[in-house]
């Protein structure tokens, strides 16, 4: 068994928290942060235990890039 370590993005919507992590294209939800992360934690667990292997590979496989842009608005 080995540890891997992901992305989880969390923003705040409406009167909740919305999960994603992008590497493996899974999103969760919560009433808080904290409970949007755990969500996402199981969310993350499950398809890991589901998934083929070849799913996994395919979801983590190629280079990936976490990049910020600078974008003029108005």
């Amino acid at each position: 068994m080995s540890q891997l370590k992901l992305t989880a993005i969390i923003r705040r919507e409406d009167d909740g928290f919305v999960s994603i992590c992008p590497e493996l294209d899974i999103a969760s939800q919560g009433d808080s942060r904290d409970e949007a992360r755990a969500n996402l934690l199981d969310a993350v667990q499950g398809f890991f235990e589901v998934a083929s292997k070849s799913e996994i590979e395919q979801r983590l496989g190629g280079e990936r890039y976490v990049e910020q842009l600078e974008v003029t608005v108005g």
